[in-house]
This record gives structure tokens, sequence and C-alpha cells, in this order.
């Protein structure tokens, strides 16, 4: 099977509200100019489209069809959707590479969070029997969660507020983040409570973006990158949907996805943990090591547009390696309540790349 490699990567800013958007086109015509001028592509070199967003979220029925107009009508296109985040669709792009169906494939992912009430939205993905018709909102899913990790002594709520932090800062460099700036953990602690034990920025805030990633294989990634991240491990898995069935404060699917794809090595971990406890719990299933360092971005933190910031996370991580500032990178998507499915890239420079 042919190797591939991440080539491109491009995101909209991410926007607590972005009134000029209606839908994904008018995010994703810029990004996706922006992308083929840095890979030198066109929308013809394309051989597979894939993209990952939420009827749900939109409002409205067959939402994604209407984003392909960012394509183009015509001529036809090989193209394909997933009701998941960018990240997953990035997997389905990945396959065909790998089989011989394509040799350039582009995974895109955009949501439009401000149009509705997220919180309410998101309960949709509930057990529809026993929990969804109890219509409990994914903040204060999060918050039991972060609540029995503390009962549990893994975690406090000092340290949560040292993630966020520190995410804070990270952002700093990041011209997409939402959320960014010095702060201390003393100045978050002193927040009120959204949700006991979560404050407000325990919490990734609400977002409008999108984001987009070019693969390609074998030889064809190094006649257009310099540098590619070659994808070396990619595997995700599934917890119970059920809340009751399984630990809250762990995250077996992450640990499996993880140890299958090679996590251990990672020198540049860009995590999808929209709650603060998430990144300590994502840490400890990966294996991560002490100096391994975490969203480098500020993560899905400082700005989580919905079915895009796990996709963004794994275009972030292969920045690392595409500029030279790593040699190893991961990234991670989640979806689900408290970390229920977990999706994991591991992604490598190769001698001879040129730094």
């Amino acid at each position: 099977m042919t190797d591939v490699a991440v080539i491109g990567f491009a995101q909209a800013p991410n926007q607590r509200h972005s009134p000029a958007t209606t839908n994904g086109v008018e995010m994703l015509v810029p990004i996706f100019g922006e992308v083929f001028a840095a890979t030198g592509l066109t929308k013809d070199d394309v051989g597979f489209w894939c993209s990952g967003s939420s009827d749900y979220l939109a409002g409205r029925a067959f939402s994604f069809v209407s984003a392909v107009d960012a394509i183009g009508a015509f001529p036809p296109v090989m193209e394909s959707h997933v009701e998941m985040d960018g990240a997953w669709a990035l997997y389905e792009a990945w396959l065909k590479i790998l089989t011989g169906e394509a040799e350039i494939a582009l995974a895109y992912g955009f949501g439009k969070s401000s149009a509705g009430h997220l919180r309410r939205v998101l309960a949709l993905q509930l057990d529809p029997y026993l929990v969804a018709p109890l219509w409990p909102d994914s903040v204060s899913i999060a918050a039991l969660q972060a609540r029995l990790g503390i009962e549990a002594g893994l975690w406090s709520e000092s340290e949560m507020a040292e993630v966020a932090a520190r995410s804070r800062v990270s952002a700093i460099t990041n011209s997409h983040a939402l959320v960014a700036g010095q702060t201390s953990v003393g100045e978050l602690l002193d927040q009120p409570y959204v949700a006991d034990p979560l404050r407000a920025h325990d919490c990734a805030p609400v977002t409008d973006g999108a984001a987009v990633v070019i693969l390609a294989g074998g030889e064809r990634a190094w006649e257009l990158c310099p540098r590619p991240a070659w994808i070396t491990g990619f595997e995700h898995r599934i917890d119970s949907a059920s809340l009751g069935a399984r630990d809250l404060t762990q995250a077996p699917s992450a640990a499996s996805a993880g140890a299958a794809a090679g996590a251990g090595r990672a020198q540049v971990a860009e995590l999808h943990a929209p709650f603060t406890h998430q990144e300590i719990i994502l840490r400890r299933a990966l294996g991560l090591r002490d100096d391994t360092t975490i969203s480098p971005s500020g993560g899905a933190l400082c700005g989580n547009p919905m079915f895009a910031a796990g996709l963004a996370r794994i275009g972030s991580a292969a920045t690392e390696i595409i500029t030279g500032r790593a040699d190893v990178a991961l990234g991670h998507a989640t979806s689900g309540p408290a970390l229920q499915q977990n999706l994991v890239c591991v992604m490598e420079t190769r001698p001879g790349d040129t730094p």
C-alpha cells in the first residue's frame, strides 16, 4: 500500500459568532484557496473529497450538500461525507489513498455552533431512550466527569486551571485562536462556577469555524511538500455510549487507539480536549512522555469549532513536522459525551526530508 502524508493545512479564524456566515461555503472558500496556494495544487488535482459536519448543528437537512458549492458543482467529483468531526473524514480520505483510489485527497470540517444552543444540541447524541429525553447538556455531563475525578483524587481544580492558563499562553502565537492571553491560576480560580466544578475557563468556548487538510501518497507527497508529515499510525476506538457502563475518569478507547498508533513516541501532541480535566485524562491514557509538548496551538480550549476542531488538531500537529519544529507529532480528535470516541493520528518525518 502507498505511504500517505499530510502536505497542507489551513483553518478559518475561530469566532464566537460569524454573522456573515450562514453555511460552510463562506468559511471554506478562503481556506481552500489558502491551502491550494501553499501546495501549488488546484481543485482539479484532488482525486477525493470528504467532509465532516452535522445537520443537527446546522438545523437543516443535508446541510453538507450546500457546502459542496465551495468545491463547485461541475465537473463532477468523487465526494463523501461523515456526520462526524472532519478528523473522521480525514480517516476516510487516508483509506482512499491507501487503497489506490486516489493520489491526492482533501478532508474538511465546518460548523456554525453559534446558530443554536450548543449545550442542548449536543444532548441529541446521547442514548435516545434513557438519557436524551432528560436533556442533560454537554457541560453538565462534563461536570459530572470532572467531579468524579476530583473525588477520586485523580486531579484538582487547581490542576484544571493550570491546563487553562497554559493553553491561553500557548494560543498567543496562534492568530486563529478565539481565546488567548496571560493569566494566573489564582485569577482563574476566583471565577464563579458555570457547572460545579467547572468554571468558564474549564470549558471550550462556543466557536464557529472550519479546517481543511490535504493528503498525498508516495512520491507525490515529496513533490508537493519538502517535509511531509508521514502518517505512521491512524486509529480510532469507541467506548460505550451508556454513561453508567464505563468509568468516566478513564478513556480506554483513547488508550487503545494511542497504543495501536504509537502515541508514546510523540514529541508534540495536539489534544482535542474540550474541557480542562479531559486533557489530564488524555495525557494519561495516551501514555505521553513528561517532556511532550501539549497543544502548542492552544487547543480546543482556545477555539472549538464543532466538526472542525479535531481535524484542526491533526493539521496543527502536522504543521509542527512540516515546519521542522518536531520529528514525531500526534493529532487527536474526540466525539461523543465524556470522551466516548477517540481518534489518534501519529505523523513523522523521514530521513532526508528538508528541515
